[in-house]
């Protein structure tokens, strides 16, 4: 998958279309993330013991990783990825906009 946990993303389609947060989970046999502050959906929990309320709770639902574009905060653009090597003959990823290397 083209995106890790930790990295900052920026939705592309969908209800949430231009929202950038951070990944917090990754799920590679379904091809789906969790991204911070998108796709919030309302959970009823109910009581569990006697005397106990209810709850109305909302957590982030998982998106489509082709729904994500890798963000860059420090010249805030989205852009697609290359894969490199550095210095040290190790293979990371570069955003193709700006250049700037994602993985250190």
């Amino acid at each position: 998958m083209h995106v890790k946990k930790g990295d900052t993303v920026q939705v592309i389609a969908g209800k949430d279309k231009a929202k950038v947060g951070e990944v917090l989970q990754v799920f590679p046999e379904m091809s789906k993330v969790i991204v911070k502050g998108v796709n919030i959906k309302t959970k009823h929990i109910k009581p569990q013991q006697e005397g106990e309320s209810g709850q109305i709770t909302t957590v982030e639902a998982p998106v489509h990783s082709s729904n994500v574009m890798l963000y860059s905060t420090k010249q805030n653009v989205a852009s697609r990825i290359c894969y490199t090597l550095d210095e040290a003959g190790r293979k990371v990823r570069q955003l193709k906009k700006t250049g700037e290397v994602i993985d250190r």
